[in-house]
């Protein structure tokens, strides 16, 4: 009988205990964008709460939670049993990321894109209209097939779905800042332009890109077209070319200012969907794009 006491006391103590709030990350130091793990080692807690320091919250036991931007954060798990609760904080520093990058939502996931310091004038354009909301909303207008994925028109905004698109921009056009260093890969983000015709010193639109999707590419695919325009490849262009593939017969004709560096299946997925006449697809595919500082 004694035990049997004993142990109801020792499990009223237990259940009576106060939650303990514990977890730890992976690092305290990280470069924006980045995903992290939070591990809850809280002890006697039925649920959790917790706040990123980032205006977000959650409710998981172990959350994952992506950072997109820069900054000091307060991390707090409020971990609960009953109307009893324990608090932990942990400050969490993100750092800036060394070079560029813009994230881009789609309809059908997220790219993430590096933009080049050698393209300064492009770069520093872009950034400036997305950091402004210029791109929100806007529309993957134009969809080609083993060619490139074109948007940045601002008229197609809540375009009705017979609208012609593909002429609208910010009123003014940028300076071309062909490099030979960066090629058509796929991937890789460059300006859209009027044609020669009307504009022989390739000067970019100020707002509208297209990024490459491409076919397979062989070395002596690339030969032949160096024969045609000048262009020469080095082995590293020739060696990423016959990787990733692309569009080599637009190079050293319009300004490839970016490369997307994660979610490449999101071309694909865009690439894939039925268009109409002009190309425009017969489903919406917006974008918003972020600056990640």
């Amino acid at each position: 009988m004694r035990k049997l006491l004993l142990l109801g006391l020792l499990l009223l103590i237990v259940s009576c205990a106060r939650p303990v709030a514990e977890f730890t990350i992976e690092s305290e130091e990280k470069k924006a964008p980045v995903e992290i793990q939070f591990t809850n080692e809280s002890e006697q807690a039925e649920s959790f709460f917790w706040d990123f320091g980032d205006g977000t919250y959650s409710t998981d036991t172990n959350p994952v939670h992506r950072y997109t931007r820069s900054g000091n954060y307060v991390v707090q798990l409020r971990a609960l049993k009953g109307n009893r609760e324990a608090k932990k904080e942990v400050r969490l520093q993100v750092l800036p990321p060394d070079n560029c990058i813009i994230e881009i939502e789609t309809t059908y996931g997220t790219m993430l894109a590096e933009l080049y310091d050698e393209t300064p004038i492009h770069r520093d354009n872009f950034t400036k209209l997305a950091k402004e909301g210029f791109y929100d909303s806007l529309l993957f207008h134009r969809v080609i097939k083993g060619f490139m994925i074109q948007g940045g028109d601002p008229d197609s905004r809540n375009a009705e779905p017979d609208a012609r698109l593909g002429a609208g921009g910010p009123g003014y056009q940028i300076e071309a800042e062909i490099n030979p260093r960066f090629v058509h890969t796929k991937g890789a983000i460059a300006a859209a332009r009027t044609g020669d015709a009307v504009n022989p010193e390739k000067k970019s639109s100020g707002s509208q890109f297209y990024i490459v999707h491409g076919n397979t590419v062989t070395e002596d695919m690339l030969r032949r077209q160096e024969m045609r325009s000048g262009f020469s490849y080095s082995p590293e262009q020739v060696e990423k070319y016959e990787k990733l593939g692309g569009a080599p017969f637009l190079d050293g004709e319009y300004t490839v200012f970016g490369r997307v560096i994660s979610g490449m299946e999101v071309i694909d997925k865009i690439a894939e969907q039925p268009t109409n006449p002009g190309d425009r697809p017969r489903e919406d595919i917006i974008m918003n794009i972020i600056v990640i500082e």
